[in-house]
C-alpha cells in the first residue's frame, strides 16, 4: 500500500485522517459510517491537511480504536491494524470491512445510540429511509421492481428536475410518507437511484447521474 500516495489523495468516502486518537465516542462514529458503507481506512498520526505528523504510541491508538470498535459501536466492529513507516514518522491504519450485518450503531456521549453512514468525506447521521435501505442490504434480499404509478412519476420526475425529495415524491404522487419511503427505499436498493446527503438535506438523483 502506498500511503503517500493515499494522503496526496485526501480524504474520501473510505479514507479518514487522524492525527491522535482521544475519544471513543468520536471514534466510533467514524468506525460505524464505514462499516455501514464500503468500508474504509482510518490513518492514525495523519493531521486533516494531510500533513505526516506520526504515532507516538501505536499500542494506546490500537487500544482506543478496538475499544471504540468493540464497546461503543452495535453490532461490534473488527478492526485489523497495519504499521507504515513515512519519512522516518510511524503512521498507524486501522482497516474496517465493509459489513453483513447493517446498520452499525455509535454509541454517542449523551449514551444514546445512532446510525452513521459515509458521505463523501464526512460521517453523517442516517436518515430513516438510509437506514432502511442498510437493514434491508444487511439481509441480503434482491429486490423485485414493480413499477407502479408512482415509480413511474418518480422517475419521470427525476428525467425532467434531476433530483426529488421524500416530501416532494409524497406530495407528487399523493402517497402517505410511509408508502413514499418504501417506494424509495426500494428504487435505492435496486441501484436505480442514488441518496444525497448533506447538512440541510437529503434527496434523490438516477443511478446513472450520480456521479456528475
Amino acid at each position: 500500500m502506498n500511503i503517500k500516495r493515499l494522503i496526496l489523495a485526501g480524504e474520501n468516502v473510505s479514507l479518514d485522517f487522524k492525527k491522535t486518537i482521544s475519544n471513543c465516542e468520536k471514534i466510533a462514529k467514524t468506525l460505524v459510517a464505514f462499516a455501514n458503507n464500503k468500508g474504509g481506512k482510518l490513518l492514525i498520526g495523519v493531521a486533516d491537511d494531510g500533513t505526516i505528523k506520526g504515532v507516538k504510541a501505536e499500542e494506546e491508538e490500537k487500544y482506543m480504536i478496538t475499544r471504540a470498535a468493540h464497546q461503543f459501536c452495535k453490532p461490534a466492529i473488527e478492526p485489523s491494524f497495519e504499521e507504515y513507516l513515512v519519512d522516518d514518522k510511524l503512521v498507524l491504519v486501522a482497516e474496517i470491512p465493509k459489513s453483513d450485518t447493517k446498520p452499525h450503531y455509535a454509541l454517542d456521549e449523551q449514551g444514546k445510540w445512532w446510525v452513521y453512514f459515509r458521505v463523501q468525506d464526512k460521517s453523517v447521521l442516517a436518515s430513516k429511509i438510509l437506514i432502511e435501505v442498510l437493514k434491508k442490504d444487511g439481509e441480503n434480499e434482491g429486490t423485485f421492481i414493480a413499477y407502479s404509478e408512482q415509480e413511474k412519476a418518480l422517475l419521470e420526475y427525476l428525467g425532467a428536475n434531476g433530483r426529488i425529495t421524500l416530501k416532494e415524491f409524497s406530495k407528487l404522487t399523493r402517497s402517505a410518507y410511509k408508502k413514499a419511503q418504501k417506494i424509495i427505499v426500494n428504487l435505492i436498493l435496486s441501484g436505480i437511484i442514488l441518496p444525497h446527503i448533506t447538512e440541510k438535506e437529503e434527496y434523490y438523483v438516477m443511478a446513472d447521474l450520480g456521479g456528475k
